[in-house]
């Protein structure tokens, strides 16, 4: 494996630093407000992470933990409550949410500008024209960051190739590669010749939640590769009987220059970028 391993743990750690050392700095105290339905043991752990985060951060950190049947005008009812908090400026409400419940009214009903997830329809409006009040979805953010570290911030000249056209990862990373001057085609299941397009790209990002589906001769040489998916196998020989691996086969992509490895790519600079959302939503308030 001659690629670099890009480490997103130690990008991420060397971000909330930052963020820690600011918000001693200027006294401000960021409220994050994470909101669980349901005991999805997956979820859960996610809830945790991120409040336990934002607490050592120095976070004003709240968790709600509201059983699996709540109805649609209960969760509603606490979102708008959460909205009307001037201690709380950052809401996070943890997907998927139970099936009864729609998500699409539950995002909507946030206050856009404590909206750090950065679904709400007005950010992606805001993100989609430029304009910089928007905030951005934390994945796109955290991949960007990975990127920046690879290629520098300006990426001019340079073909990027996204797999996968999702409103959480693949629209808004495209939208933010444009933005840094790349030359940008979002590609997805329906693309013709899909391996001949990812292999002419500078950067690959691939975001499709297929394990392995990106292969080692897809990879241009040295192209910088961010794997945004996160695919549980099995695995007889790890101790849980499974594992994580991502949309690309690592072990074949010996030819990137870079490459975030999975776990410990993307993951922990998603966290990362949930708590500079907050920081940034605090600091406009």
């Amino acid at each position: 494996m001659n690629a670099t391993r890009i480490d997103g743990k130690a990008i991420a750690a060397t971000i909330t630093d930052e963020i820690r050392a600011e918000v001693a700095r200027s006294g401000l105290r960021p409220g994050l407000a994470v909101v669980l339905v349901g005991d999805d043991a997956a979820s859960a752990v996610y809830v945790r992470n991120k409040s336990r985060t934002a607490e050592s951060l120095g976070f004003h950190s709240v968790q709600h933990t509201l059983p699996a049947d709540t109805s649609q005008e209960a969760l509603l009812a606490l979102v708008a409550t959460l909205n009307a908090d001037p201690a709380v400026h950052g809401i996070l409400v943890q997907l998927p949410l139970p099936a009864h419940l729609s998500s699409a009214a539950v995002i909507d009903a946030i206050d856009p500008d404590k909206d750090v997830d950065g679904l709400h329809i007005v950010n992606a409006g805001r993100l989609a024209v430029g304009d910089a009040r928007a905030l951005v979805p934390c994945t796109p953010l955290g991949s960007m960051r990975l990127i920046a570290e690879v290629r520098g911030a300006d990426l001019s000249g340079l073909n990027a190739v996204v797999v996968g056209r999702s409103r959480l990862v693949g629209l808004p990373v495209a939208l933010l590669l444009s933005k840094a001057n790349a030359t940008v085609t979002i590609a997805h299941s329906r693309t013709a010749d899909l391996p001949a397009l990812c292999r002419s790209a500078d950067i690959l990002v691939a975001a499709v939640g297929r394990p392995h589906m990106i292969r080692g001769d897809w990879i241009k040489p040295g192209a910088t590769v961010i794997d945004v998916g996160i695919n549980r196998i099995a695995d007889d020989t790890a101790p849980k009987g499974s594992r994580l691996v991502g949309d690309v086969a690592f072990d074949e992509a010996g030819a990137a220059g870079a490459i975030t490895p999975v776990p410990g790519g993307v993951g922990p600079m998603t966290i990362a970028m949930l708590m500079q959302n907050t920081l940034t939503a605090a600091q406009r308030r």
